[in-house]
């Protein structure tokens, strides 16, 4: 297809959208996509995901639907916003370039000049896939609205986990929206899909729903009550030691550094602490973020959060920063996974980084070697061999060692010097703040982003070497993929069509299946722990009779 051809998807669409009103733009009627159950043993317990109209969820418009649960209007204008970043020279794309997810701004809240549907930007400063349109498709044909309310709802039918659960809305623009909350899947999908927000981020659950804070005595009466244990890792965290790339950009080479990261928090997360329903999220650029469902972490107060935060947390900053120490013996989690990261060390860092190529960056593997005659020696050989590898570098360190170089350390502590500079260049980077409040908003799974178009699907960490982030759909390759799905699919009657949902057409699929997957384990998790809970609750009741 060339350039200068555009989806049929979307012109019907900005077709569509240009002969309504602006008032009419906003109550746009779409058709509801069953999400087909994956035929996974595993997923028995999901057996009621289909994106169907939900059997609470009203038939009447938003608005009257909304008013009459007790919500406000979804009219932009009546909601709560936040105002966007001064612009200080920079466009809409490069703030969110920095896949901030950051807790949620604490500037004043502004009144929308307009309520109606932001029009396409074509302003030099828009981002190129922040379009309404190409939005509004997306949420209305590919988002997984229903796996994603059974996630966050623990349960098939709508329960207080999701009715008081916040979520914020990026509107196109800049607009931050908060408190917004939702009484089932239906009227979620349907505000996603009038507002066409560039993302949402997802916070707590909350005692009372959110919604209803300004009908409290006071603001400190709204409390967070649960939230996942989440953990973002980005790459502008190893700028300091990466040689490939800087800042936004990413390349498979220093995409290892996230892989590393996933690897030793994971198995930390499951053999430390036992958790077992933890989800990796691409974050759509240049990072991961892990979200940890089990009952027990979300349940935890901010103290417990904190304390695993710093359990995990060794090296802070861009700019190494090593906040651990040289205490020996090490602890358990920290020899294991000097153990995971060795075969990294030596292929992806070593190999592929070369991270001590140039001089002043064999400077710095010199600074961390603590001891003068080895340093000396060292430095007058690469001096005198400019061009001698990171390898190299890396074994001529025990060469100088054994040749009688050591002035200072005994050859115990030089091994223990050696595993410290192996952390320092492998060890997760995490932004433990992150993790540490229990009311803090993450960006949510699926959504799109609107600097790369890439979707933040979740990463499956039994393929994780697998994992190209390169290689992630975008959303207006996934909006092609349906209309060339429909070109080959001529010979199929309509009946055999309208079995096929449109995100089944799509290289979105592995990824919505994996994810259908992942809840359906959590929910059998959550049903199986919620039987034995009564079970003990009647033991107990009998026992006092």
């Amino acid at each position: 297809m060339s350039a200068l051809r555009c989806s049929k998807t979307i012109l019907h669409a900005k077709a569509d959208l240009g002969r309504r009103s602006p008032a009419a733009r906003h109550t746009t009627v779409f058709r509801k996509m069953p999400h087909a159950v994956s035929p996974s043993p595993e997923r028995d317990a999901a057996a009621n995901m289909d994106d169907t109209a939900m059997t609470d969820a009203p038939a009447q418009p938003l608005q009257q639907a909304q008013e009459q649960d007790g919500q406000p209007p979804s009219s932009a204008a009546e909601l709560p916003t936040q105002s966007a970043p001064a612009s200080n020279g920079k466009s809409l794309e490069d703030m969110f370039d920095d896949d901030s997810d950051d807790e949620f701004s604490s500037s004043a809240p502004i009144e929308p000049e307009d309520s109606s549907q932001p029009e396409p930007s074509s302003g030099p400063s828009a981002p190129k896939y922040a379009d309404p349109v190409l939005l509004g498709q997306f949420y209305q044909r590919l988002f997984p609205f229903r796996p994603l309310f059974q996630w966050l709802n623990h349960s098939a039918t709508p329960q207080p986990d999701f009715q008081n659960r916040e979520f914020a809305f990026v509107l196109p623009g800049g607009a931050y929206i908060r408190y917004q909350s939702f009484a089932s899947a239906d009227l979620f999908r349907k505000q996603c899909v009038q507002m066409t927000p560039e993302r949402f981020e997802i916070g707590p659950q909350y005692n009372v729903n959110p919604r209803d804070r300004k009908t409290l005595r006071s603001a400190g009466m709204l409390k967070p009550v649960m939230k996942e244990l989440v953990f973002d890792i980005d790459m502008t965290d190893y700028d300091s030691i990466r040689t490939c790339c800087s800042k936004a950009n990413i390349c498979h080479k220093c995409w290892s550094f996230i892989i590393m990261a996933i690897r030793v928090v994971d198995v930390a997360l499951r053999e430390d602490f036992g958790f077992q329903h933890i989800m990796w999220v691409y974050s759509g650029r240049r990072g991961a973020h892990a979200w940890v469902s089990d009952k027990r972490a979300r349940e935890m107060d901010d103290g417990r959060r904190k304390a695993i935060a710093n359990y995990l947390v060794l090296i802070t900053g861009s700019e190494q920063g090593k906040r651990f120490t040289t205490r020996r013996p090490l602890h358990p989690h920290i020899d294991r996974s000097l153990k995971l990261l060795n075969p990294y060390f030596q292929d992806s860092l070593l190999r592929e980084q070369d991270p001590w190529d140039t001089t002043e960056r064999a400077e710095r593997l010199l600074n961390a070697l603590p001891d003068k005659g080895l340093k000396e020696a060292l430095q007058k050989k690469w001096e005198s061999m400019p061009t001698r590898s990171s390898t190299q570098k890396w074994s001529d360190i025990d060469t100088a060692a054994e040749a009688g170089s050591l002035s200072d350390l005994t050859p115990k502590q030089l091994v223990d010097a050696k595993q410290d500079i192996r952390l320092e260049y492998t060890y997760p980077r995490l932004d433990s703040e992150v993790s540490k409040k229990l009311n803090h908003l993450l960006k949510s799974p699926f959504v799109v982003h609107p600097g790369t178009g890439r979707v933040c699907v979740p990463i499956d960490i039994r393929n994780l070497e697998e994992f190209d982030p390169l290689e992630v759909p975008t959303i207006t390759q996934l909006l092609q993929e349906i209309d060339d799905w429909e070109q080959k699919s001529t010979g199929l009657s309509s009946e055999d069509k309208a079995k096929v949902q449109d995100w089944q057409k799509t290289s979105l699929k592995p990824y919505v299946e994996y994810f259908r997957g992942h809840v359906a384990t959590l929910i059998k998790s959550e049903n199986t722990g919620k039987r034995g809970r009564e079970e003990a609750d009647r033991g107990a009741e009998s026992m006092e009779f």
